[in-house]
């Protein structure tokens, strides 16, 4: 048993997606793990915990930290660049990655790291104030903090914010479907493409996340991007790769931009060597002859593999240089300069001039 959960605590709210069972368990349903939980027990996750016959959320309202970042940096290359976005989490999160580069947050169970009280109204009137476009949900996963992102995403809407995901795509059915109308954009890690990398690696499976990707295509309009970190020895065999794309294509279709980035030895995984550039190069290159008109590089510095061209002519469209941006060469409505083609993205006019700034933010400063 866990310790008891205050249920008169500002930050513990009723949570939703949960059913009882007939052994007197709560089983929660916010994601493919489906935590059963006695009284005063937590999920995996953590912050998802069971108080009495209902399960709640612990961490509403509080935050690991909030601060501006480059749209790029999420990553999205094709959703308003250029632009800054407010970023932020909680802390907790529904998969076991032992190569999780935010361990410190997502796998924190010290509640007294999550420094910032952040009402809605406020993140939503901070993004206002300090020239954002849009608000990320973001460092650890937001599928665990459902019920305040959600919060959050109506009061920025309000307030004329745009919303992202940044998500690893764990997530049942009908959370996602409530969760995704308050979401203008995702970008979804896709860690691996074969049950066994998720299974060992990761402590899930990889069957959700593309039912996931499948409906974000299929039944909503959010933009969304894909993240493979290809680890070595792990995940970064060109045949899987290679299926990786082609499923891609076949099921999300070619303009859905995948991003290949460079994984850095962290967490569990610290014998592990950094992504060779090569390996790397070579999966965007598997990528693209796979047919996807737009595959990237990250983590490193690649001229090229950051940049954006035309599938059609094969001009370059949008020069990045790390989070910088250089020649832009898309009309106001996103189509080729130079023969007319439409790039796949959403882009609201000239590009923003934000950069590789990365600012930190105090909620305190914006309260009502």
């Amino acid at each position: 048993m866990d310790e008891a959960i205050d249920i008169h605590d500002p930050s513990v709210v009723p949570g939703r997606f949960w059913h009882k069972l007939e052994d007197g368990r709560i089983q929660c349903d916010i994601c493919p793990r489906y935590c059963k939980l006695a009284e005063g027990q937590r999920g995996l996750c953590f912050v998802r915990a069971r108080a009495g016959d209902q399960v709640v959320l612990t961490t509403y309202g509080r935050s690991s930290g909030f601060c501006i970042d480059p749209i790029e940096k999420k990553p999205l290359n094709h959703y308003l660049p250029g632009t800054p976005i407010l970023s932020f989490g909680t802390a907790g999160c529904n998969l076991a990655c032992k190569f999780c580069q935010n361990w410190d947050i997502s796998k924190s169970r010290e509640f007294d790291t999550l420094a910032d009280q952040a009402k809605p109204e406020t993140i939503a009137r901070a993004a206002k104030e300090m020239g954002c476009s849009s608000v990320a949900y973001t460092y650890n996963d937001p599928v665990v903090f459902h019920e305040y992102a959600i919060d959050v995403a109506i009061a920025c809407r309000e307030a004329g914010i745009r919303n992202v995901a940044v998500t690893a795509g764990y997530q049942c059915a009908e959370p996602r479907a409530e969760f995704y109308k308050h979401m203008d954009a995702a970008n979804v890690d896709l860690k691996g493409f074969t049950e066994r990398f998720y299974d060992k690696i990761c402590g899930g499976r990889l069957q959700p996340v593309l039912e996931t990707l499948e409906y974000l295509k299929k039944e909503t309009n959010v933009w969304f991007e894909i993240t493979n970190l290809m680890i070595p020895g792990e995940n970064d065999d060109p045949k899987e790769t290679e299926a990786m794309s082609q499923w891609i294509v076949e099921h999300l279709g070619p303009d859905v931009p995948v991003h290949f980035t460079s994984f850095h030895p962290d967490w569990k995984m610290l014998n592990h060597a950094n992504t060779p550039e090569k390996t790397l190069a070579h999966a965007r290159w598997i990528a693209m002859q796979a047919g996807i008109r737009y595959a990237y590089t990250g983590n490193i510095h690649d001229h090229e593999g950051g940049s954006t061209f035309c599938h059609h002519c094969g001009k370059r469209l949008i020069e990045r240089d790390w989070y910088d941006l250089g020649d832009w060469n898309l009309t106001g409505d996103g189509k080729c300069k130079f023969c007319g083609t439409p790039c796949a993205g959403v882009f609201d006019g000239p590009p923003g001039h934000w950069g590789h700034k990365r600012v930190p933010v105090y909620l305190r400063d914006f309260a009502a």
